[in-house]
């Protein structure tokens, strides 16, 4: 016997089984007396399944993954005539702070981190009844949540999946994104992870690229992660979407070398290098260039992220190292990814490129 779906309701709104709509939840009225709304795609699938969501733009000048949800939702897997295979139900967020997003800037215009809000509160600041609002009406109605992140500006980062897991499923649904790196790591207070975890709720944060500026390697790490996930959880059949043809580089640790002096840095080293213990990763020099300081490896590792500012302070951090204890071969694992995603099938339409 099939079971009947129901019609998935958010906010005051019903969608359909076998339909996908775009429905706005009420924010904020700004001083100027314009509403402010939280926009939420819906997918909702003719068969039973889990419900996940896909966000992006928590911090709002993190702009790639505005784009990975652009693309996920002109997936062909998604269109309107597939959704009759669809199991479950996709909610993609593809701008959480739209204040941040029309000011290119990571805060909210009270100045506080929407992504050290959580869970917030009704009668809260801005940036806490956009939290609670959030956390009410996308995180409670999950099963799963993936939160799409860059580094912040000026900074960039290798594609890599950032999780905490407290559910026996969510490393193995890490491991299916396929991202080049996985950082097992603890969550931080205020933020998403931390507080969808303590409702149940894992959630898997992607990282790569830089703030304020599009990657098109990383844009379809992001794209092709999320199918891959949708997949691995049987929303979605296996019809065009590969599995990674390597496996994750996985670290339980990593540091970040900061500058031993302030000045400019000229860096030898990117992301996606493979360093060893006291390797030269660059040096600083005072604008005069009387005094060079070497900036040097602590431990191996992976570079995963880096400074683009070549103008920096004593202490900044200007490379993030993630250690790793297995025998990977690391170069040939990113070549690898790298090569499918340029050969992947799913971006030589135009709509979707």
């Amino acid at each position: 016997m099939t079971t009947k779906v129901k019609a998935f309701e958010i906010g005051d709104h019903k969608i359909a089984p076998g339909t996908r709509r775009t429905i706005d939840l009420p924010v904020s009225v700004l001083s100027d007396h314009t509403p402010v709304t939280m926009s939420v795609h819906v997918l909702h699938g003719s068969k039973p399944g889990p419900v996940m969501f896909v966000s992006a733009a928590v911090h709002g000048d993190e702009v790639i993954g505005v784009e990975i949800a652009r693309r996920v939702l002109k997936a062909p897997q998604l269109e309107i005539q597939e959704l009759d295979k669809l199991k479950g139900t996709l909610m993609v967020i593809p701008i959480v702070n739209a204040f941040g997003f029309l000011n290119h800037s990571r805060y909210l215009p009270d100045r506080r981190d929407l992504n050290r809000s959580f869970p917030g509160s009704l009668r809260g600041s801005l940036a806490g009844r956009l939290a609670h609002l959030f956390m009410s009406e996308i995180v409670n109605r999950s099963d799963y949540g993936i939160d799409l992140h860059s580094a912040a500006i000026h900074r960039t980062n290798l594609p890599q999946i950032r999780v905490s897991p407290s559910r026996a499923d969510t490393l193995s649904l890490a491991k299916a994104f396929g991202a080049p790196v996985i950082l097992t790591s603890k969550v931080r207070d205020g933020s998403l992870r931390q507080a969808a975890q303590l409702k149940g709720t894992d959630v898997l944060v992607f990282e790569a690229g830089e703030g304020l500026r599009f990657d098109e390697m990383a844009i379809r790490a992001g794209v092709s992660g999320v199918l891959r996930v949708m997949r691995s959880l049987k929303m979605l059949g296996a019809k065009g979407i590969t599995r990674p043809k390597a496996r994750s580089i996985l670290s339980k640790t990593s540091y970040w070398v900061r500058s031993p002096a302030g000045g400019l840095l000229r860096p030898f080293k990117s992301v996606g290098d493979v360093v060893e213990p006291g390797m030269l990763l660059g040096i600083t020099s005072d604008p005069f260039g009387e005094k060079e300081r070497n900036v040097l490896a602590e431990l191996g590792g992976l570079i995963v992220g880096r400074t683009n500012l070549p103008v920096v302070n004593e202490g900044d951090g200007l490379f993030h190292i993630a250690e790793f204890n297995e025998r990977y071969d690391a170069e040939t694992t990113l070549d690898s990814l790298a090569s499918q995603l340029e050969a992947d099938p799913l971006f030589d339409e135009d709509e979707i490129i």
